[in-house]
């Protein structure tokens, strides 16, 4: 099966300085993303078409959803449990309080409901990133170090998974065991500089990959041999997370970013920084939800 998508349709026209952290949730028909440096939280009901910002005290990486309005959110130094219909803090986890100058990038829920998220040098110049994941009694462990810049995970089951170092330009397959640990690391793909850097990806019913190319205006896939299948174009410079979404899981919500981007490029691509929908032929992943178990929430 050969895979058809639609051209890039601009579903929220904003100015984000590093949109990020796609995550679809059904039973609100909406599609949440975060601003990074503006420390904002969107939210799109794209059945209604209304639209809200939230607005948090630090720097947001990710938001992955709990329960009913219960979502878990990546901040600099710590993960944080809100109920967003109140904006009631309900928990809170450190993250890496020894080192003050990292922050929380991207985050995703594998198949058995933990979470998993890279941390990395804020100033983007140190390999002081790492790969952690939060189990379901709300354990914190470091499974990886040494990232410039943490992104992704895309799984492929409970057991394998895609992550990135985005100054690396290296998407790596990570095997682990059921205590966590990495069994087996590889170089799955490795950009050049035309490309763009990885950033955020996700994986479709039949496992193959989609990654946005930061700097890359685009969007590839790539099968379970690390052949590119399939490539979309975007009106938008920085392409950095996506995720299957909308009624029939077969929708793609992609966010953008302004960052590192000059006049000229700014001109080309003025559409940056906003939000954009791809219909596909093929379904994503459901998206899978924090599963605590004995949660008091």
């Amino acid at each position: 099966m050969s895979i058809k998508s639609s051209k890039p349709t601009c579903i929220w026209k904003l100015k984000s300085f590093l949109g990020e952290g796609t995550l679809w949730v059904p039973f609100l028909n909406s599609i949440f993303f975060v601003d990074i440096k503006k420390k904002k939280i969107l939210i799109l009901n794209t059945k209604t078409n209304k639209k809200k910002i939230l607005r948090v005290d630090k720097e947001i990486g990710f938001i992955s959803h709990i329960k009913r309005n219960i979502f878990i959110l990546g901040l600099k130094s710590e993960l944080r449990i809100v109920d967003l219909k109140n904006i009631k803090i309900l928990s809170s986890i450190g993250v890496e309080l020894n080192k003050p100058n990292n922050r929380i990038n991207d985050g995703k829920i594998d198949p058995k409901g933990r979470l998993w998220f890279g941390t990395m040098d804020n100033l983007e110049k140190k390999q002081s990133g790492s790969l952690y994941c939060l189990d379901n009694h709300l354990r914190l462990h470091k499974v990886d170090e040494k990232y410039f810049i943490a992104n992704g995970p895309a799984f492929l089951d409970k057991n394998n998974f895609y992550h990135t170092d985005s100054r690396k330009r290296v998407i790596y397959k990570i095997k682990i065991n059921d205590k966590l640990e990495i069994l087996k690391k590889t170089i799955f793909l490795k950009f050049n500089e035309i490309e763009g850097s990885p950033d955020g990806m996700t994986t479709d019913i039949r496992n193959n990959l989609w990654v946005c190319h930061y700097r890359g205006a685009s969007i590839s896939v790539y099968d379970l041999r690390g052949n590119k299948i399939h490539q979309i174009n975007f009106p938008a410079k920085n392409i950095t997370n996506c995720t299957f979404g909308g009624f029939a899981n077969n929708e793609l919500f992609i966010s953008t970013a302004r960052k590192d981007m000059n006049s000229k490029e700014l001109k080309k691509y003025p559409l940056s920084g906003s939000l954009f929908r791809v219909k596909t032929n093929i379904k994503g992943k459901k998206t899978t939800s924090l599963k605590i178990l004995n949660s008091l929430f």
